[in-house]
C-alpha cells in the first residue's frame, strides 16, 4: 500500500473525528484532493489558498538561497577582510554554502515545526481544517531575524506569534496584525540584546566578542549594518553596489535588493502583491528622506546631533539599505493585515513608507522602523477603509440628489 493509499484510509478512518483535520492537512499538502464539489458555483478559478501561498513562497527562495551563501561570507569576509576586495568572486563558495545552511537551514525547521505544531493543535482543538496561512509566515520569519539567533528563543516566538498573532483572532483570514511582524516584535522587545547591535548579524560575532571578554586572544567580529554606522555618524565601508546587490550584513533575506525586486514582480504579475501598496510605500520613503534632507541642506541640524548621520542619506538611499523594500514586498503587501480598498491602499502604504523613516531617523539605538511601522499600519487598515467607503457613499448621496433634484 503507497503512502497516498495508507493517508486516504487514516483520513477515511477518523472522518468526523477529533484527529481528522491532521490527517486532512497531510493527505491534502501532498496530493491533489479527489473531492469533488457537488453543487453548483458561482466562481471558478485555478488559484486557491495553496496556489497562492506556493506563489509567495516562490517569490521568497532566491532571498533565501542568497541568505544562506551570505551569511557564509559575512562571517568569512568578517575574518579576512581581503575577500570583500572581490565579493562577486568569492561570494557563491562552497565553503560560503555549507556554512550559510549550518546556520539559517536551522532556523527555517524550526520556524516551520514549531509554527506547523501549533496550527495543527489549534485545528484538532477547534475541530477545523488546517490552513495553509502559516506556510508563507514560516519562511518570512527566518528571513526577517539575525542569523545566530538562538533557536530556543524563536521557537518562542513563532508560538506566541501563532496564537496572539492570528489564532485568538481565528486563524487564516481573520487576523488584524502580521503573524510574522508579530513574531519579530515579540523578539525584539523581549530579546533586545539578540536583535539589534553590531554583534547579531554575523555569525559567530557574538561568541567571539564573548571569548575576549573572558580574556582570549582572538580577533573581534565586527558586523555593523549599514544603518547602524549611520546612527552613529561612523563611515559607510559598503559600497552603493554592495547595498545593491547585498553583499553587507543584515537579516538572513533583507540585504539583497536585486532579488526583492525579483520577487515583487513575481508577486505583482501574479496579482497576489498589491503594486499600489509596493509604490505607495516606496513613494512615502522618498518624501520622508526628502524632507530630512531638506532640514540638513537648511542647517536647521548640525553634524554634532545624534539625528545627522541618518538625516543627511541621501532620500533614495533608505531604499537600498535596511529592510524597507523587504518590508514593502512581502509584509505590507500581507492581503489579510492590508487595506482592502484602492483607495485605502495608497494612504496605508505612503504611511507605511512616511513612519519607517521617521522611525528609522529618530530612533538611532534601533535605526529599523519598518516592521513597527507596518503592525501600526494594520491596526489603522480597517479605519482607512471605513473613511475611504464612507467617502465614497457621500459622493454618490450627492450625486443622487442632483440628479433627483
Amino acid at each position: 500500500m503507497g503512502l497516498k493509499q495508507k493517508l486516504h484510509t487514516l483520513k477515511e478512518k477518523y472522518k468526523g473525528k477529533k484527529m481528522a483535520p491532521a490527517f486532512n492537512a497531510l493527505h491534502t499538502f501532498l496530493y491533489l484532493p479527489n473531492e469533488t464539489t457537488h453543487g453548483g458555483t458561482h466562481i471558478k478559478a485555478a488559484d486557491d489558498l495553496k496556489r497562492t501561498m506556493n506563489t509567495v513562497i516562490l517569490a521568497l527562495v532566491p532571498c533565501l538561497i542568497f541568505g544562506i551563501f551570505n551569511a557564509g561570507y559575512q562571517h568569512y569576509a568578517a575574518l579576512d577582510n581581503t575577500l570583500r576586495a572581490a565579493p562577486l568572486a568569492n561570494f557563491f563558495t562552497w565553503d560560503n554554502f555549507w556554512m550559510g545552511c549550518m546556520t539559517v537551514l536551522p532556523l527555517v525547521i524550526v520556524s516551520y515545526v514549531v509554527g506547523l505544531a501549533v496550527e495543527f493543535l489549534f485545528a484538532v482543538i477547534k475541530g477545523h481544517e488546517v490552513e495553509e496561512g502559516y506556510l508563507v509566515t514560516g519562511m518570512l520569519v527566518p528571513l526577517i531575524v539575525p542569523v545566530d539567533i538562538p533557536l530556543w528563543m524563536l521557537a518562542v516566538a513563532v508560538i506566541f506569534g501563532v496564537v496572539i498573532g492570528k489564532e485568538v483572532f481565528g486563524g487564516t483570514g481573520m487576523n488584524i496584525l502580521n503573524p510574522a511582524l508579530t513574531i519579530r516584535a515579540f523578539l525584539f522587545f523581549a530579546y533586545p540584546t539578540w536583535m539589534s547591535g553590531d554583534k547579531v548579524w554575523v555569525h559567530g560575532a557574538a561568541e567571539r566578542a564573548q571569548e575576549i571578554a573572558n580574556g582570549a586572544n582572538v580577533d573581534a567580529i565586527s558586523g555593523e549594518t549599514i544603518l547602524g554606522s549611520y546612527a552613529q555618524n561612523q563611515e559607510v565601508v559598503y559600497s552603493l553596489s554592495d547595498m545593491f546587490w547585498g553583499f553587507i550584513p543584515g537579516s538572513v533575506g533583507e540585504t539583497s535588493k536585486i532579488l526583492i525586486i525579483l520577487g515583487a514582480a513575481i508577486l505583482i504579475f501574479s496579482k497576489i502583491g498589491s503594486w499600489r501598496i509596493i509604490f505607495s510605500t516606496l513613494i512615502g520613503a522618498l518624501t520622508m528622506g526628502l524632507i530630512f534632507n531638506g532640514v540638513v541642506n537648511m542647517g536647521w541640524i548640525g553634524e554634532s546631533s545624534n539625528f545627522y548621520g541618518l538625516m543627511s542619506v541621501p532620500f533614495w538611499q533608505h531604499l537600498i539599505i535596511g529592510s524597507i523594500l523587504f518590508g514593502a514586498v512581502y509584509m505590507a503587501t500581507d492581503p489579510v493585515t492590508a487595506s482592502q480598498t484602492n483607495k485605502g491602499k495608497w494612504i496605508y502604504g505612503f504611511l507605511i513608507g512616511l513612519i519607517s523613516i521617521l522611525i528609522r531617523v529618530f530612533n538611532p539605538a534601533y535605526p529599523e522602523g519598518v516592521f513597527l511601522a507596518i503592525l501600526l499600519m494594520n491596526v489603522f487598515a480597517p479605519t482607512i477603509d471605513h473613511y475611504v467607503l464612507q467617502g465614497n457613499i457621500k459622493k454618490r448621496m450627492k450625486r443622487l440628489k442632483v440628479k433627483t433634484a
